[in-house]
């Protein structure tokens, strides 16, 4: 048929079917001037265009058929197929040959024949199939739709998998086959009765009725995913989340959780989003059964008849530059969150340190100026640590402003503040050389660390009792100036002013032993610290033709006088101190905080080297060394935490330090630091890690070695080794595994069994002869991942931790499924039962 034909065909069924179904394309209305009938306008959307090859009209049958390529846009709806007829007597349109309609949301409906009412909004499809545009499908020997929005698919199937690619009509990973499915578009809503959930065409699970929302729904009111839980303490239990869309910016979950040994738990959810943050509010209790699932205090919970815990978070802009918010938690007990597994973003669970942070605070930055005031609250989740001895911080300020380029001097010229206050209640100590004294000392446990000498040479001071506040605040400049020779020169100058008010609480006989170690008395003292510095750098640069070399020699002196009251200062914030490669020239010196001062004068030298290889291959190496020229070495006069002492920084030549960063090839990596005693050049501290990864295998391993600390109270070496990999076995589906030796564990075994044999109390006979490489922990686990289900089931065992307080290994089985659009569902189950988060070891 020509195009002339063809569009004359079109144009001659668009005009029938627009007249017979009521005027799609015009209405009728009062007859104009000239006595013909006027042609009133009408929505764009409600004509209708009509494309096909011919026409065929049966003034018999009274019906007028399109044949060929059939194409009618109407309402926002395309309908295509082969051959569509309509019937003028019944009113009935008839698509069939590879039919199918097109949604104005993109839902493709296709089916072997339409038979619909002549605005195709309603009617029957048989061999039915809908393909939504987030990609889920449904489809059905025969379907209707009635009120043009309410679908009734007969033995309907439901799946959000894409079909298989070579066998279309093999049977999805999952799908729901239901008597019927309902899905009411008004409602949002897809109802399923007599439903069943199949894997790969096997029947798993029966499900009399269900419901959920459609793939249009975002927020929907209705239960959630089920959640289970089975440990000793608690029995057998399951929750059934009920999620209430109260408006589209607020919500509530309810959780109802029986247990089968401690009874009903119940949990509460409240949400809210505002024009300018959200905040949400979460409350957790209950009232148990069997208090003597659990340990008696101190060691447990079996005081505790109901326990429960509530928690928030929110954060607001105040404007483009300024938030304000908090993430708090306060629970009856330090084990409940382990206890009855509450999920909390407040809670630090590494290996040695398990506690809950609460903070609130208020934050503003610009381009060239932070500001940031908060307060802390750390509630301890293990028996081992004291509530009391836990510092309540308030406020802790710092802001931080700098000025690039001064009309004066050029360079930056930076200001920093900082205003830290904390309350303790009980003085915290630690034992020299080694932890064997605690404040409570019973045949069956320990508890709190304590001296059996309280002086400077046997005890450490952690934390006062009482208020310790501290206000600084530092003025510094530097810039870089590049001579005609290419060396690159730093000039830098700072001043530092500290405020300290100490008002230590020393009633009790547990505070009033910092006395016997330092100055307790009430005092506002401060100290002043200005310094001079230059840097200078010259870098060499050397082209091969295997890479580009850059050799970089690099020498950094600051003057300053003497640090002074160190031991004054009681340090809060400054305890932690690793001299390394990263910190060695570093302008304020290489303490972590600001209670300590690095003070006298400072050199501190090394040499860098990059190079480049090809597109992907890199060289960084640094080495380096820190000597003191004059005055007291700061980092040799211990505090009341001995910081500084066995550092590698405490003699006039520091110990070396060195660090590389090399990857020879795509995907691999090899980094490591060191720090190596400067006259023997022992290693003193070790850590190297080496990653592969590809889109087949990724697999890492990570090395540390640290020598003893005896000053700071640490007595041992600790030496690990972590290795960890997963492995694409097939399409979608991954492996994984690690494990971590502790290599110095057998070496502290010897010495408990040495110690027990002395005392006469050894439960083995025999001398332990365990080899260096003992599992710390261990991991496996299978996932599989594709665009419509995620599969994930991980084993993973730790033995006892002593420092975490567990006197059993842990091992644990965790399964998690998730099925887009339906729901996801968790599981983990302990093997064996641990006593080191309050839990009866009669269980």
């Amino acid at each position: 048929m020509t195009n002339v034909a063809r569009f004359a065909a079109a144009t001659a069924l668009a005009s029938s079917l627009a007249f017979l179904l009521a005027g799609p394309g015009f209405a009728q209305g009062k007859p104009s001037a000239d006595g013909k009938p006027a042609a009133t306008a009408t929505k764009p959307q409600d004509r209708m265009v009509v494309d096909a090859r011919e026409l065929v009209y049966d003034n018999d049958k009274k019906t007028v058929a399109a044949v060929g390529d059939v194409q009618i846009l109407y309402q926002g709806r395309t309908i295509e197929a082969d051959r569509v007829v309509y019937d003028q007597a019944n009113k009935r349109v008839t698509a069939v040959g590879n039919a199918r309609i097109i949604e104005s949301n993109g839902s493709v409906i296709t089916g072997d024949r339409f038979n619909l009412t002549d605005d195709f909004r309603d009617g029957f499809i048989d061999s039915l199939r809908v393909v939504n545009p987030d990609k889920t499908r449904f489809s059905a020997p025969r379907a209707e739709r009635t009120d043009g929005e309410t679908f009734i698919f007969d033995k309907g199937i439901y799946t959000a998998c894409e079909p298989c690619k070579d066998n279309p009509e093999r049977p999805p990973l999952w799908q729901v086959r239901s008597a019927r499915i309902i899905h009411k578009k008004s409602e949002q809503t897809i109802y399923y009765e007599d439903a069943r959930l199949e894997f790969a065409g096997i029947p798993m699970a029966y499900i009399p009725y269900m419901s959920g929302p459609d793939s249009t729904v975002k927020r929907k009111t209705g239960f959630l995913a089920p959640k289970f839980i089975n440990t000793s303490a608690l029995g057998f239990g399951v929750g059934l989340p009920y999620f209430i869309n109260l408006a589209p910016n607020y919500d509530l979950t309810l959780t109802p959780t029986y247990l089968t040994r401690q009874g009903l738990l119940g949990q509460v959810e409240w949400r809210h989003r505002l024009l300018n943050g959200s905040y949400s509010i979460r409350a957790s209790g209950i009232f148990q059964q069997d208090k003597d699932a659990f340990l008696a205090a101190p060691l447990g919970p079996r005081d505790k008849e109901f326990r429960g815990s509530l928690e928030s978070s929110g954060k607001f802009f105040i404007n483009p530059r300024w938030t304000i918010g908090w993430n708090v938690s306060m629970s009856t007990d330090r084990w409940f969150y382990k206890n009855y597994r509450i999920l909390n973003t407040t809670l630090s669970n590494t290996t040695y340190l398990q506690e809950s942070i609460s903070t609130a605070y208020l934050n503003g930055q610009s381009p060239t100026a932070w500001f940031d005031l908060r307060g802390y609250y750390f509630q301890p989740l293990n028996y081992q640590d004291w509530q009391k001895q836990q510092p309540v911080v308030l406020p802790v300020l710092d802001y931080d402003k700098r000025i690039h380029k001064p009309t004066f001097l050029g360079g930056e010229l930076a200001f920093n503040v900082n205003v830290t206050s904390l309350n303790r209640d009980t003085a915290a100590f630690a034992e020299l050389p080694q932890q064997k004294s605690y404040l409570i000392s019973t045949p069956s446990y320990s508890l709190y660390d304590g001296c059996a000498v309280y002086d400077k040479n046997h005890c450490l001071v952690r934390g006062l009792a009482g208020n310790v506040s501290r206000a600084s605040a530092q003025l510094s400049w530097r810039r870089n100036v590049i001579d005609s020779f290419g060396q690159i020169w730093t000039p830098y100058a700072s001043l530092r002013a500290d405020v300290f008010a100490i008002s230590p609480d020393t009633s009790g006989i547990i505070n009033s032993r910092v006395a016997t170690i330092a100055d307790a008395s009430d005092d506002v003292f401060g100290r002043v610290m200005p310094a001079v510095g230059l840097m200078y750098r010259y870098p060499f640069v050397a082209k091969t033709d295997w890479g580009t070399h850059i050799i970089e020699p690099v020498a950094q002196i600051v003057a300053r006088p003497n640090e002074t009251n160190s031991l004054r200062v009681a340090n809060e914030d400054a305890q932690s101190l690793v001299f390394d490669a990263n910190n060695l020239f570093e302008w304020n010196g290489k303490f972590s905080g600001y209670d300590r001062l690095e003070g006298g004068t400072r050199a501190n030298v090394g040499a860098l080297y990059t190079g480049r290889f090809g597109k992907e291959a890199y060289a960084n190496l640094l080495i380096g060394q820190s000597f003191q020229l004059a005055g007291r070495n700061s980092y040799s006069s211990g505090d009341l935490v001995n910081t500084g002492l066995d550092s590698g920084l405490n003699t006039d030549s520091s110990d070396y330090v060195a660090r590389a960063q090399i990857s020879p090839m795509k995907g691999v990596f090899l980094t490591g630091a060191t720090r190596f005693d400067h006259s023997t050049f022992e290693p003193q501290r070790i850590d190297a890690a080496a990653t592969y990864s590809n889109t087949v295998i990724s697999t890492s391993v990570g090395y540390g070695r640290y020598e003893p600390q005896p000053d700071l109270g640490i007595f041992r070496r600790r030496e690990g080794l972590s290795l960890s990999g997963s492995l694409r076995v097939a399409e979608n589906w991954r492996v994984r595994g690690s494990v971590l030796f502790d290599l110095d564990k057998y070496k502290y075994d010897r010495e408990q069994w040495r110690a027990a044999y002395v005392a006469g109390t050894a439960t083995v006979a025999t001398y332990p002869n365990t080899g260096p490489f003992q599992t710390a922990s261990t991991s496996l686990g299978l996932n599989y991942t594709d665009e419509c289900t995620v599969f994930d089931v991980s084993y993973s065992q730790s033995y006892a931790d002593r420092q975490a307080g567990a006197t059993k290994d842990t091992r644990t089985v965790m399964f998690r499924l998730e099925l887009r659009t339906l729901g996801e569902i968790n599981y983990s189950q302990n093997l064996g039962a641990t006593t080191g988060d309050g839990v009866s070891s009669s269980n």
